[in-house]
């Protein structure tokens, strides 16, 4: 290896031309790599954030780097970035211990432990969860073939995109709620929409509310893309904001009319995590909250045709 090589990857790397760093050691044979040209290498592809094959490079040197405290830094560094947080904080570890109190590896050894720790305890949380619910019976079958108004006019305003559970748990981080399960299984199969049926007798509470049932114009899919989504434009936050609603659950519909109210899922009584009764909030009368079911498939089943 030439001393004019290496002067020119140090030059490529003050002028930020990493894709000539790469170009340049990758025509040279692997077996005439040394350790300084695949460090200059692994260099250039972390500032390029091709973090895989960073990797791949510096490992391909690692018995060479063992004493190397930048060799761990960059190890570190591609690991962070691949979301690889323990291998990220053995690394940043190792680094700090070869060169104390470098301030870059200290900060980034405290993002990759609280990563790692944040990432353990979701971990935690959803083998808990399983856990919880393993011995429940199984949601009963619902039938959404027949229960959406497939033609009705505003139908593509509530309809979301198709669910995943890497979408319900963004919806639920972004929400500060756990969305009941029959609610989500049911979101499966069509992520909202307008019901055929849009009226929810009240029974018991018809004297307490001074109706004897509410009507709803759509039920909300879990999702931001649709303004009606619950976290679009218009979604459970916004409406909370605009109309100065309780904040203690999540609003899944709307009156027909923006001046009446909305329903709710209302989770003061389980907790945030818990399973949430349905409430009507009605705007029209200072906000009052009459409860409507005990969870929302009692709801969702007990919604009638208007008609």
């Amino acid at each position: 290896m030439s001393e004019q090589l290496v002067e020119q990857l140090e030059l490529w790397h003050e002028e930020d031309e990493f894709e000539e760093i790469v170009d340049a050691v990758l025509e040279i044979p692997g077996e005439d790599r040394d350790y300084t040209l695949v460090s200059h290498l692994g260099r250039a592809l972390l500032n390029l954030e091709r973090y895989e094959e960073a990797l791949e490079q510096l490992m391909s040197v690692e018995e060479e780097g063992e004493e190397d405290p930048l060799w761990h830094y960059r190890v570190g560094f591609s690991y962070y970035y691949l979301k690889q947080y323990d291998k990220a904080v053995s690394a940043f570890e190792t680094a700090d211990r070869l060169e104390p109190e470098d301030e870059d590896t200290l900060e980034f050894l405290a993002l990759s432990r609280r990563k790692a720790a944040k990432k353990a305890a979701r971990a935690a949380a959803a083998e808990a969860s399983s856990k919880k619910t393993s011995g429940l019976r199984p949601l009963p079958k619902f039938d959404g073939a027949n229960f959406w108004a497939d033609n009705a006019e505003e139908q593509e305003d509530y309809v979301s995109e198709p669910l995943t559970d890497e979408l319900v748990e963004s919806v639920e981080e972004q929400l500060v709620f756990k969305l009941p399960p029959f609610y989500i299984a049911m979101m499966k199969q069509q992520n909202g929409g307008i019901p055929r049926n849009t009226k929810y007798p009240l029974g018991n509470q018809a004297a307490e509310a001074g109706k004897d049932n509410i009507m709803i114009s759509g039920i909300r899919g879990i999702g931001r893309d649709n303004k009606y989504s619950l976290c679009g434009e218009q979604g459970s936050l916004a409406v909370i904001d605009k109309w100065n609603y309780p904040e203690f659950g999540v609003v899944i519909c709307d009156a027909p009319s923006a001046d009446q109210g909305v329903v709710m899922l209302d989770y003061r009584p389980a907790g945030n995590d818990g399973e949430p009764e349905v409430v009507y909030v009605d705007l029209a009368n200072n906000r009052k909250v009459t409860y409507l079911a005990k969870n929302v498939e009692t709801f969702i089943r007990g919604l009638v045709s208007a008609e």
